[in-house]
């Protein structure tokens, strides 16, 4: 994830560079409790549909899990699904991580979201609320596969502003909804939603089937120049928003680029920043867990599991013994062929994100979701060396 504000916002302040932390690192937790959902959204990488699935951890195992993670120094749990407002016991699931001490973040659809229970919504003390928006009105309700759920998430986010709720407005670029990113960004002003985040597609669950929308590369980088453009702008105006973008770590180059020709005083402080951050980060600084415990290096690897907290501890399978693929994903640099092994950036990005090249057959291949050039990323420089 590469947090555009909190970067930009650091070069203004000209805060200190912060030293890299020493020790393990305890990840980023993003739990789905259920796989039911009331809707059937193209891209979904969880599979999720209107029914019960088997095997789902009970509320007993899912409040111990926390207990498990808290003790194993977890301190972000995300609270996803499926729908997380369709778990019949999410507020108390809520509560105890919050009384753990945790900050606690709910990733929904909105469309569950209303008068009858913003009152509960509120009273849960989440920390954020992020709601998904795939577009405008016509293609988030075809992407999502239902009729009216533009206008609930659009409710909802309005309700939870009502009640003093951080909210985020979560959105995955495709190539059906990328020219309707400066609509979307000024509906996130008007509606005064605080944090924007762009989620690049990832090939796995409905996403695999999926892979033809995922936005064209020239696409991509006119979306990320206009986020760049509206962190910076809001930051200049003292606007408290967030922009921040996930699933693509070449982002951070592009980040580096934008800068380059705006303030190049401050590119080798930015660059500092972003090897401090390291790029990808599953299965060391991400983990996430199913709906029946298992544990897997990120949201996107649901056909590998490391663990699984139902009998398990964290810290055992996390820390203490990990999985190979823990282990592999964790290496510095990691083993990456093709362009990624040869581009100048790699400490940056770390390869970027894996379940897209394993999609195509090769967990160390070239990220195919990478739209850098070979001049960028220093190929042709090396071309012309050989010669």
């Amino acid at each position: 994830m590469l947090r555009i504000s909190h970067y930009l916002r650091s070069l203004a302040e000209d805060a200190p560079t912060p030293r890299r932390a020493g020790g393990r690192r305890a990840p980023v937790v993003i739990w789905n409790l259920l796989r039911r959902c009331n809707l059937t959204c193209k891209h979904c990488y969880s599979t999720s549909a209107d029914s019960d699935f088997r095997g789902e951890l009970e509320t007993a195992e899912i409040l111990r899990g926390i207990d498990d993670l808290r003790a194993a120094g977890v301190r972000v749990l995300i609270l996803s699904g499926g729908e997380p407002l369709m778990h019949p016991d999410l507020f108390e699931i809520a509560a105890h991580a919050c009384q753990a001490g945790m900050f606690v973040a709910l990733s929904s659809n909105g469309t569950l979201i209303d008068e009858g229970n913003i009152q509960r919504v509120a009273e849960a003390r989440f920390d954020y609320v992020g709601i998904s928006l795939d577009g405008l009105r016509e293609t988030h309700d075809r992407f999502r596969q239902k009729q009216g759920s533009f206008d609930a998430a659009l409710a909802a986010m309005r309700l939870c502003r009502e009640a003093d709720i951080r909210v985020g407005m979560r959105t995955t670029l495709t190539e059906e909804n990328a020219a309707q990113l400066p609509a979307l960004l000024d509906l996130m002003r008007e509606l005064d939603v605080q944090k924007f985040y762009l989620s690049h597609l990832n090939y796995s669950g409905r996403g695999r089937r999926s892979r033809a929308l995922d936005a064209h590369h020239r696409r991509t980088r006119e979306a990320l120049a206009l986020l760049f453009e509206r962190a910076d702008e809001d930051i200049r105006q003292g606007r408290d928003s967030d922009f921040v973008t996930g699933n693509n770590d070449a982002d951070a180059i592009l980040l580096l680029d934008w800068l380059k020709r705006r303030r190049p005083q401050q590119l080798a402080r930015l660059c500092e920043l972003l090897l401090d951050w390291g790029g990808n980060a599953s299965g060391e600084g991400i983990a996430n867990i199913d709906n029946t415990g298992e544990v897997h290096p990120d949201s996107y690897w649901w056909h590998h599991s490391v663990g699984n907290i139902r009998h398990q501890r964290f810290a055992d399978f996390w820390f203490e013994r990990p999985d190979p693929l823990l282990l592999q994903l964790r290496q510095r640099p990691r083993p990456v062929v093709g362009r990624c092994s040869q581009c100048r950036w790699l400490d940056i990005c770390n390869g970027n994100t894996r379940t897209r090249a394993w999609a195509g057959g090769e967990l160390w291949g070239e990220d195919p979701g990478c739209y850098l050039s070979d001049q960028e990323i220093g190929l042709e420089r090396i071309a012309l060396h050989a010669v």
